[in-house]
């Protein structure tokens, strides 16, 4: 039974993600993707900017020079904050992750149940290595939990994503 979510955790989360024309368009499947991970993300998260508590939140991601920019603001419009992270440190994870993931649904079609499993456990691994590095950069900035950190590192991964 889950319990009811208290005035602090109501107010510390966000309420709308949106991405920036910077973003781009893409496939279908791409869009798919994308609009699933920000479902996911709102459906549950912890989002706290460090020194403001006055959510629920809105972000809007946008790229800009290979950085990633948090633009947040409360949920009736007011500037809170803008954060900028370089996507350098992620490149290598996301590349890694792909890799796996392509080698996972290939397994899908072909391997045993036993290699498919550790092929996803491997996939798991990666997934929560790409969400710690963003956790950990987004420290001191804004405050998230650890499910949280991996929705929006799923988002990240779209971003990459051509489809």
């Amino acid at each position: 039974m889950t319990s009811a979510p208290t005035s602090e955790q109501a107010r510390q989360r966000l309420c709308d993600v949106a991405l920036d024309e910077t973003i781009g368009r893409s496939t279908p499947d791409v869009e798919h993707e994308r609009a699933v991970a920000i479902f996911d993300l709102l459906e549950e998260n912890s989002f706290a900017p460090i020194g403001h508590e006055s959510g629920p939140y809105r972000l809007k991601l946008s790229l800009r020079d290979s950085k990633l920019i948090f633009s947040i603001s409360t949920e009736d419009g007011a500037d809170v904050a803008t954060h900028i992270l370089s996507l350098t440190p992620f490149r290598r994870i996301v590349k890694d992750y792909f890799l796996i993931c392509e080698s996972y649904y290939q397994a899908i079609r072909s391997a045993t149940p036993s290699q498919i499993e550790a092929i996803d456990m491997g996939r798991r691994g990666i997934h929560n290595e790409g969400s710690q590095t963003l956790k950990d950069r987004l420290n001191g900035k804004i405050e998230v939990d650890f499910d949280t950190a991996r929705r929006l590192f799923t988002l990240v991964c779209v971003l990459y994503w051509k489809g």
